[in-house]
C-alpha cells in the first residue's frame, strides 16, 4: 500500500471530522470538546500553531492525526483515526512514524497524548514507539481518558522509526 502522508487542506476538514466521529461513536461518545475541535479544526489546531496530517491512498483520505500546541515545544497528539475499511494495514503505524519524524524535524520537546486503556491496540502501538505512561491530571480535557503518555522527542532515536 502506497500511503502518502499529506498536510491539512481545507477540503479535507470534513474527512478529519468524519473519521474521528466514526471511532468516537464506536468506542465512546463525542464529547463537547471533540465537537468544537472537529467542527473548527483549522481555528482550534492550525491557527494556534498546531498541524493536521492525513493518510491518503489512491486519492482517498483513509486516516488522520493532529498535533495541538500546548505550550512552546510541547504538542498533544490527538484525533488520530483510520477508516474502518483500512484498519489492519498499518496505516496508524505510518501516521505515528510520521508524527514522530515531524516532531523531531520541528525540534519539539515532547509529544503527549490522552487515551483509554480500552484501546489496547493503540496503547500497544504508542508503547512500541517509545511513549511512556505519566500521571493523568484530574482536569484532563477528555472524560474517556484514563491514561496519559508522553514521548521525549529529543531523546527518541531516529532508527526506531522504521520498525
Amino acid at each position: 500500500m502506497n500511503v502518502e502522508i499529506i498536510p491539512f487542506r481545507q477540503e479535507y476538514a470534513i474527512d478529519f471530522k468524519n473519521l474521528n466521529i466514526e471511532w468516537l461513536e464506536r468506542f465512546f461518545v463525542v464529547e463537547p470538546h471533540d465537537h468544537d475541535v472537529l467542527l473548527h479544526c483549522k481555528e482550534n489546531i492550525i491557527d494556534k500553531g498546531g498541524a493536521i496530517f492525513f493518510a491518503r491512498l489512491n486519492n482517498v483520505i483513509v486516516g488522520c492525526f493532529a498535533l495541538m500546541k500546548i505550550e512552546s515545544g510541547v504538542f498533544e497528539l490527538t484525533k488520530m483515526a483510520v477508516s474502518p475499511n483500512y484498519r489492519g494495514h498499518k496505516i496508524g503505524q505510518k501516521l505515528l512514524q510520521f508524527c514522530i519524524s515531524h516532531a523531531k524535524e520541528q525540534t519539539f520537546k515532547k509529544v503527549v497524548l490522552y487515551s483509554s486503556t480500552k484501546l489496547e491496540n493503540a496503547i500497544y502501538l504508542y508503547r512500541k514507539y517509545g511513549f511512556k505512561e505519566v500521571p493523568l491530571e484530574k482536569d484532563n480535557p477528555y472524560m474517556r481518558a484514563d491514561i496519559k503518555m508522553e514521548l521525549d522527542v529529543a531523546l527518541y532515536p531516529t532508527n526506531h522509526l522504521n520498525r
